[in-house]
């Protein structure tokens, strides 16, 4: 305990800032002609493969369907080139070859082809559509050759515990993409780019597994603007990029500048940043706004940590130039799907992002990491699917992230009451959920909200439930909440199921209700269809 307090108060101390959390508020959410509510959609899961055409082809014909739902930016999976065809590009190998070059058994990467991505970006533009690139800055992979150099082996559990003296070890560090020929960056890369904190997972001479720094007598070794995890966890796979290196930091400004003019892109979704020197990383991001016309580019960081308060130290770390996925508000879905009845729903925003700092808040249910089966498995179950998105969608409050997964078929996790139901959420978003908002959480198994609309949206009210369904006490409870005096001698009407009506009464109060373990939307029944 002393020493995560201890990690907190270095950060705080090196970033102590006047300027109050606020990231959203600095960053285009979407085209600057969209004035409606802001959502956004990981276009990707996992495995994602299309039968028919490339993945960025699917995007292109998508694009229409996107535009009506509401959605205002995509994240994209990694464009750049991976260790194989099928290579996700977390896997990154070299980040300047986006389907172009003949590398790695492959011109087009998994996802297809430089022009295709180009393309697909320039409908998205044409339809109202941002679209968001994934940026794997922590390390390489896919070494083209090996080298020899000195090396202190390390605990894998502990990375500041050495295993023995200097020795030397053959790791995969040269990088020098025969196939690109130097063209956009002339750059190429062996052990000293990777010098300070580099981590191999394999010394090739020996055939030996490990985690190896290398050493040298100028380095002080692991980078300390980390996280404490493991000892220092600079190290994550492959082989681990210094980033206080010169001509790393040349190469990864150069880039992303380059990225973006050629893509037409508008921002970054920032991975795995818990293991990258953060003080590198707030000047990239610097960079990036400073470049002509890109004041206001999109910047959304992962740092996988449901503790909120960690994650509040990186949000005043990176000074309101960053957002940050809700970790913690997904754990709390996460451990509501677990747990079911039992969950107290009071307590669904407590100790997240989205409570104590909405303004850097992007909220999600789900994502290609919390599949079944994958690294950080912690899967919203579909029994408290759709209140989860109705908790991000509907409330007005952090900035929204739909799950592809979740919306169209695929073979990993898709579920059709779902993806139906998340089309009525995000109808739902569009076309009513605006104005203030006031939250009725005093029921451990029913908790509800409304939207007071504005002078162009109507509002609406939400009942969130996980009570038991066998339970006739909680058959249709119902939960006094107040839509505002303009709707009064008025009816809502349901938009989960046809039947439901609510009459709202002379001071704009009505009896809102969903079934058990369910939700509902109210909307004004004159502006239902």
């Amino acid at each position: 305990m002393n020493i995560f307090h201890g990690f907190l108060q270095r950060i705080q101390n090196a970033f102590a800032t006047t300027r109050g959390p606020n990231a959203l508020a600095g960053m285009d959410l979407g085209p600057k002609t969209n004035t409606e509510n802001p959502v956004m959609l990981q276009f990707f899961t996992w495995e994602s493969a299309h039968p028919d055409m490339s993945w960025w082809k699917h995007l292109e014909t998508e694009i229409p369907v996107l535009a009506e739902l509401g959605i205002t930016q995509v994240w994209l999976p990694p464009a750049f080139k991976a260790t194989s065809q099928n290579g996700q590009g977390y896997d990154a190998y070299d980040l300047w070859d986006l389907g172009e070059f003949d590398q790695k058994g492959t011109i087009r990467t998994r996802w297809g082809t430089k022009d295709e991505l180009i393309q697909a970006v320039k409908v998205a533009k044409q339809h109202g559509i941002d679209i968001i690139l994934d940026a794997v800055l922590n390390h390489k992979m896919g070494a083209d050759a090996t080298e020899s150099f000195a090396a202190v082996p390390v605990d894998p559990s502990d990375r500041l515990a050495e295993l023995g003296p200097p020795m030397r070890i053959e790791g995969w560090t040269v990088f020098n993409f025969p196939g690109r020929g130097g063209k956009y960056s002339s750059m190429r890369w062996n052990h000293k780019h990777f010098t300070v904190e580099i981590g191999l997972d394999w010394d090739h001479q020996t055939k030996t597994q490990g985690v190896y720094r290398i050493f040298s007598d100028t380095h002080p070794g692991w980078s300390r603007n980390v996280v404490d995890e493991l000892g220092n966890y600079d190290y994550l796979l492959g082989a681990d990029i210094d980033h206080s290196n010169p001509e790393v930091q040349k190469d990864l400004n150069a880039w992303a500048a380059w990225v973006l003019d050629t893509t037409g892109a508008t921002g970054f979704r920032l991975d795995a940043i818990k293991h990258i020197d953060r003080k590198f990383l707030l000047g990239w991001v610097r960079y990036v706004r400073s470049l002509p016309g890109r004041a206001r580019s999109f910047a959304v960081a992962e740092f996988w940590s449901p503790n909120v308060k960690l994650l509040q130290s990186y949000v005043q770390a990176f000074q309101g130039q960053v957002s940050f996925f809700d970790v913690p508000l997904h754990d709390n879905f996460h451990q509501a799907s677990k747990q079911g009845p039992d969950y107290d729903l009071r307590s669904i925003l407590c100790a997240t992002l989205l409570k104590n700092s909405p303004g850097d808040s992007v909220t999600f249910v789900d994502n290609h990491d919390t599949q079944i089966g994958q690294s950080l498995e912690s899967w919203v179950d579909v029994n408290f699917k759709l209140q989860a998105y109705a908790l991000i969608l509907l409330r007005g409050e952090g900035h929204p992230c739909v799950f592809y997964g979740d919306l169209y078929p695929n073979h990993e996790c898709y579920h059709e009451s779902v993806a139906h139901g998340l089309r009525i959420l995000l109808n739902a978003r569009k076309r009513f959920a605006f104005g203030a908002l006031k939250d009725y959480f005093q029921d451990r198994h029913y908790i509800g909200f409304t939207r007071m609309g504005d002078s162009d949206h109507a509002g609406c009210a939400v009942v969130v439930s996980n009570a038991p369904k066998d339970n006739p006490r909680h058959s249709q409870l119902g939960i006094r909440m107040n839509v505002g005096a303009s709707h009064a001698g008025t009816s809502f009407v349901s938009s989960f199921k046809t039947g439901g009506r609510v009459e709202i009464s002379s001071g704009g109060w009505g009896a809102f209700w969903c079934e058990p373990g369910s939700l509902q939307v109210w909307v004004p029944a004159d502006s239902a269809s």
